[in-house]
């Protein structure tokens, strides 16, 4: 049997965010990170690599639940969104940084109205933006869809998640973290003298233990009500040729996102490869979590086909990667926290989205809860306070399929929201995408 001061459980960015701060507080400290498969293997490598300032999943979101305290919670963001810049360079991580803003485009009539005002709400909290009309829009990213666009300057950059994780595992070793990979936590427990973790190598029995599983069956079950695993979809085209990229102009190589319910997400990496993901949002009864379920080739058609029709001078170009993964979504759409255990166990889970940036906010805040730090992060709302839980089944499958039926109806209705969504949004559940 192996001991060690702190065990966390889930080697993605939550956890290997928190061992870095673990370490960085406290040198002396033993700290051990268990991990099912490979450090990232989940949804910190498989995301498209969106790196935004927002703990709240974007200001929207964030106004809608937390208005209140909603300029600190910018603050705070944009300071852990500076900070996580800074990390880059302390600890050496080439993470191919890219400092470009992101660029939301309009491609229905009534989704100019919304960037309007979202335009208006976002210049209020300190952001810096350009609303772009049609011609303004296809000169930055030339596509026949676009009817206008907003370029978001502030807070929002772009990484490659693998080498930003790769990176973040080799500092926490080279601080003296231990990693243990393809070591699923099989059966855990807590009494008031220690936190016992076991694996099929053996024992791990900690002193505390902080939680990082994210869209993967907690090992806490208090906490797995409040998860809905939830799988996203993106291809990956060959690289761009000069003429190629020539057509599409997006020389400022923003990340895109559409302003649909259902919106597609996409950029371009280091090679000038296209990655284009997202649209379909697909939850399957119980939850599953799942390598097979990698795989999806209806929305990998269907994902094809938009790709061709937003960029039809790209006719013929070829996806040479195709791959899925399960997001952490709870009711609110952000970062949930607790603890447990009598305080020895402390978790950070349901980004739902954006946890490039969050991420490093979650596993440094969950720390500071197992610790016993008060800070300005732990008296927030979003801290204190947890989501509505998920009904079981088969009524939490139920209402996730109906609303997402009725954000496509939405969509095919210019915007209009439905009963059942506005039903939602008046218990606080309401999402726009």
């Amino acid at each position: 049997m192996a001991a060690t001061d702190l065990a966390i459980i889930g080697g993605g960015f939550t956890g290997l965010w928190a061992a870095l701060y673990a370490k960085e507080l406290d040198p002396t400290r033993r700290v051990t990170v268990l991990e099912a498969a490979r450090c990232g293997s989940g949804a910190s490598s498989r995301n498209g690599g969106f790196l935004q300032a927002s703990l709240t999943h974007g200001l929207l979101n964030g106004a809608s639940r937390f208005r209140q305290q909603l300029r600190q919670l910018e603050q705070l963001g944009q300071r852990n969104f500076d900070e996580l810049a800074s990390d880059l360079e302390r600890y050496s991580i080439d993470a191919e940084y890219e400092l470009v803003g992101d660029l939301s485009v309009a491609v229905a009539p009534h989704e100019l109205g919304e960037l309007r005002e979202y335009a208006e709400l976002a210049r209020r909290y300190g952001h810096e933006l350009d609303l772009l009309d049609q011609d303004a829009v296809r000169a930055q990213v030339n596509s026949p869809l676009y009817l206008g666009g907003l370029w978001n300057r502030t807070g929002a950059a772009l990484v490659n998640p693998a080498r930003l994780l790769d990176g973040l595992r080799l500092a926490a070793i080279g601080l003296g973290v231990e990693i243990y990979e393809h070591s699923p936590v099989l059966s855990f427990r807590a009494d008031r003298d220690s936190i016992a973790a076991i694996t099929k190598h053996g024992q791990l029995s900690a002193e505390r233990a902080l939680l990082a599983t994210c869209a993967y069956r907690a090992p806490l079950r208090s906490v797995r009500k409040y998860i809905a695993p939830v799988y996203d979809y993106a291809l990956m085209s060959e690289p761009l040729s000069a003429a190629q990229l020539d057509q599409l102009g997006w020389r400022n190589r923003q990340g895109v996102g559409d302003c649909a319910n259902q919106f597609h997400y996409y950029r371009l990496s280091a090679e000038n490869r296209i990655l284009w993901g997202g649209y379909d949002a697909v939850y399957r009864y119980g939850g599953p979590v799942r390598s097979d379920l990698d795989v999806h080739e209806a929305t990998f058609a269907k994902l094809s086909q938009h790709f061709f029709t937003t960029f039809p001078a790209l006719s013929g170009i070829r996806f040479t990667h195709a791959w899925g993964g399960a997001i952490d979504t709870c009711s609110r759409f952000s970062v949930f926290f607790g603890t447990a255990g009598q305080g020895r166990i402390a978790y950070a889970l349901g980004y739902t989205g954006l946890g490039v940036g969050s991420s490093r906010f979650g596993g440094r805040t969950a720390l500071d809860l197992l610790d016993g730090r008060e800070t300005e992060a732990t008296a927030l709302d979003l801290v204190k306070t947890k989501p509505i839980p998920f009904p079981p089944e088969p009524l939490k499958s139920a209402a996730i399929q109906l609303t997402r039926n009725r954000l496509a109806a939405a969509d095919r209705n210019d915007g209009r929201r439905g009963l059942w969504l506005r039903t939602l949004d008046r218990a606080g559940l309401g999402f726009d995408s």
